[in-house]
C-alpha cells in the first residue's frame, strides 16, 4: 500500500534522478517546502545574494560540465530577478533549467497579489517555459526540462511551480522518469562528399571554430583536422582555446570591434569551414563582407539564416565524427602560408612587450600579460563584459576549452563574481579568476559574501578606471568625446574585507604579478584592485586602423 509524501519531496527526486549537485537560489515563502525537501537530499543548495546571480551560477555551471545547472527563486520578483542569467545562457547556447514558484491554482485566474504571467515573461529567453498544473505532472515536466535543456542547441529552460502544486500529497509510488541520453549522429556520407569536393578546389581555406565545438568536445577532431589538411584556424571569443593558440596553425581568435590581425587571414580566404559557429557569437559581415565565400557550415544543428553566411554545403551531425570523416575524404594537403604566421609573430609580439610597459595605471597589456603568467593552462578565467572583455578575448593565449569564459551572445555585465563560485565548484582542482571592470564588478559583488559563507575561494580582479571603459571608447571613436560614463567606487580593499575576503592594492606595475600569484594561492576568496590606463584602447584601434593587409 502506497503513502504520501509532499510534492516538493517528488520533485527534488526527479532532480536528483537528473544528476543535480546544486541548486542555486533564494527561498521565498511559496517555495519553502522545496528549500525544506533538500535538506534530506545530497543536492547542495547555494544560497545566494540575488537572483540574477543564482541564474549566472547555474549558467557557468552548465557551460562547463555539459549538464544544466538549476537556479531556483520565489515567484514574482524573484523570478524576474533570474531572467537576466536565464537570457544569458540561452543566448550563449548553455543548459539551465530555472524553477520558480508562482501563485497557487486557486487564484492564478485573477488579480491578486503578486500574479504575474512568468510563464509569458519567460518564453521568448527559454527553449520552453511551462507552469505544472499538478504535482503528479513534475516527473515528466522536470525530464522534458532537462532533455529540452542539454539537447543541442542547448539552452534555458522555465518552470513554474504553483505554490499549492508545490505542498500537495502525491503518492510516494510516482517516480522520476529514466533519464535518456541524445546519441551522436552521424554526419551523412553524400554531404560529407560534397563538403570534400568543395574544400579540395580551394585556393585558401580556413576554419573558424565556434562554441558549438567546446561544447561537442571536438578539440582533439579539431587539431587532427588542421594537422592533416595543413589549414588556419581561427576561433571565436566563445571558442577560445578549443584549438590551442599555440599550436603552429592557430591563428588567434576574431571578434574584436576592429579589422584585427586574424581578419586578414579571413580576407584572403576562399572558402571557410565553420565548426560549431554560431551567428549570434559574431557578425559574419565581419568576416565574408561580400558574400562571396563558400562555407561549409559543421554542426549538430543547422545554420541561421543570413544574407553573408550562405552555406554551400551544411554537415549536421556530431563535429568530432564529421570532422574525422571529411579529413579522410579530401585528398590534399595546404601550407599555412606566410600571413598566417605574421599573425601568430604579431600578436606574440604584442603580449611581449606588454609584459614589458611598466607604466602606471597599468596598461591593459600588461595586465592580460601578467594574468597569463600567473594562471596555469588548465586554470580558468571569466572576463566580464566590457574593455576586459576586448583585451582579454583578444590577446590572452588561451589553450584547452572552457579555459577563458566570456558572455559573446548577450553579452552581459556582471556574470563574472557568481560565474567563478560556478567554476570553482564545477572544478575544484582548478584555479578560478574574475577579471571584471569596476562597472561589472559592483553589479553583483555582493556574491563575495556567497564565497565566503560557503567557503568556495576565488579571486577577483577589477580592472579600475572608475567609468565605463568599453562605452567610453566607442564613444571616442565614433564621436570623438564621451560623456555619462564616470563614476566613482568605493575602496575595494575594505569593501573585500567587509566581507570576510582579502583585500589587495596594486600600487606598481611590478607588484601585480607577485599579488596575483598570492592571492591565487590561498585557500580564500581574494580581491585585487588594479588601476587601468584605458588611453591604450584608442592606441590599439588607431593603430589596428592604419593596417593594410596582408601587412
Amino acid at each position: 500500500m502506497s503513502t504520501q509524501e509532499d510534492a516538493a519531496r517528488l520533485l527534488v527526486r526527479t532532480l536528483e534522478a537528473e544528476g543535480v549537485e546544486y541548486v542555486f537560489g533564494i527561498p521565498g515563502e511559496e517555495n519553502i517546502h522545496f528549500v525544506h525537501a533538500l535538506n534530506d537530499s545530497p543536492i547542495r543548495y547555494i544560497l545566494v545574494r540575488h537572483e540574477q546571480g543564482a541564474a549566472f551560477m547555474a549558467e557557468i555551471y552548465g557551460r562547463l560540465t555539459g549538464k544544466a545547472g538549476v537556479a531556483s527563486a520565489t515567484l514574482g520578483p524573484g523570478a524576474i530577478n533570474l531572467q537576466l542569467g536565464v537570457a544569458d545562457a540561452t543566448t550563449n547556447s548553455t543548459p539551465v533549467v530555472a524553477i520558480s514558484a508562482q501563485v497557487g491554482l486557486d487564484r492564478i485566474y485573477k488579480e491578486s497579489h503578486q500574479i504575474v504571467d512568468l510563464v509569458s515573461l519567460f518564453r521568448p529567453i527559454t527553449k520552453w517555459s511551462e507552469l505544472a498544473p499538478t504535482a503528479e505532472a513534475l516527473p515528466e515536466m522536470v525530464r522534458k526540462a532537462f532533455k529540452t535543456a542539454q539537447t543541442e542547441r542547448p539552452g534555458a529552460v522555465y518552470l513554474a511551480i504553483p505554490e499549492d502544486v508545490e505542498s500537495a500529497k502525491v503518492s510516494d509510488a510516482l517516480r522520476p522518469l529514466p533519464v535518456n541520453i541524445v546519441r551522436p549522429q552521424e554526419p551523412s556520407p553524400s554531404q560529407i562528399a560534397r563538403a570534400a569536393d568543395v574544400i579540395a578546389l580551394a585556393r585558401q581555406p580556413i576554419v573558424l571554430a565556434g562554441h558549438g565545438a567546446t561544447r561537442d568536445r571536438a578539440s582533439d577532431a579539431l587539431i587532427h583536422f588542421s594537422e592533416r589538411l595543413g589549414l588556419p584556424v581561427a576561433t571565436t571569443f566563445n571558442g577560445k582555446g578549443v584549438f590551442p593558440d599555440d599550436h603552429r596553425n592557430a591563428l588567434g581568435a576574431v571578434g574584436f570591434m576592429r579589422h584585427d590581425y586574424v581578419n586578414f587571414g579571413f580576407d584572403e580566404a576562399d572558402v571557410l569551414i565553420a565548426v560549431g559557429y554560431e551567428l549570434q557569437e559574431f557578425d559574419p559581415v565581419k568576416i565574408n563582407p561580400n558574400a562571396d565565400k563558400k562555407i561549409i557550415h559543421i554542426h549538430q544543428s543547422p545554420a541561421e539564416v543570413d544574407d553573408h553566411y550562405p552555406v554551400t554545403v551544411g554537415i549536421q551531425g556530431d563535429i568530432s565524427r564529421s570532422l574525422r570523416a571529411l579529413a579522410d575524404s579530401v585528398h590534399r594537403r595546404w601550407d599555412v602560408n606566410g600571413t598566417g604566421e605574421k599573425i601568430r609573430r604579431m600578436m606574440r609580439d604584442e603580449l611581449a612587450e606588454g609584459a614589458a610597459e611598466d607604466g602606471f595605471p597599468l596598461s591593459p597589456r600588461r595586465i592580460v600579460a601578467d594574468v597569463r603568467a600567473a594562471m596555469g593552462r588548465a586554470d580558468i578565467v571569466l572576463a566580464d563584459t566590457g574593455a576586459v572583455k576586448m583585451w582579454m578575448a583578444r590577446m590572452y593565449p588561451t589553450y584547452e576549452p572552457n579555459t577563458l569564459l566570456v558572455s559573446n551572445g548577450l553579452s552581459s555585465m556582471g556574470f563574472s563574481v557568481p560565474g567563478a563560485i560556478a567554476a570553482k565548484l564545477a572544478h575544484p582542482d582548478r584555479r578560478v579568476l574574475a577579471a571584471t571592470g569596476d562597472g561589472a564588478f559592483l553589479m553583483n559583488s555582493q556574491e563575495l559574501e556567497t564565497a565566503v559563507r560557503e567557503n568556495i575561494p576565488i579571486t577577483v580582479l577589477i580592472w579600475d578606471d572608475s567609468a565605463y571603459g568599453l562605452i567610453e571608447w566607442k564613444m571616442d571613436l565614433d564621436m570623438g568625446t564621451s560623456s555619462h560614463i564616470k563614476f566613482g567606487n568605493p575602496d575595494f580593499v575594505k569593501y573585500a574585507e567587509s566581507f570576510g575576503a582579502r583585500g589587495y592594492r596594486v600600487e606598481s606595475a611590478a607588484e601585480l604579478l607577485p599579488t596575483l600569484r598570492k592571492a591565487l594561492a590561498e585557500d580564500t576568496v581574494s580581491v585585487i584592485t588594479v588601476p587601468v590606463d584605458y588611453s591604450h584602447n584608442l592606441q590599439l584601434t588607431d593603430k589596428l586602423g592604419d593596417l593594410t593587409g596582408p601587412f
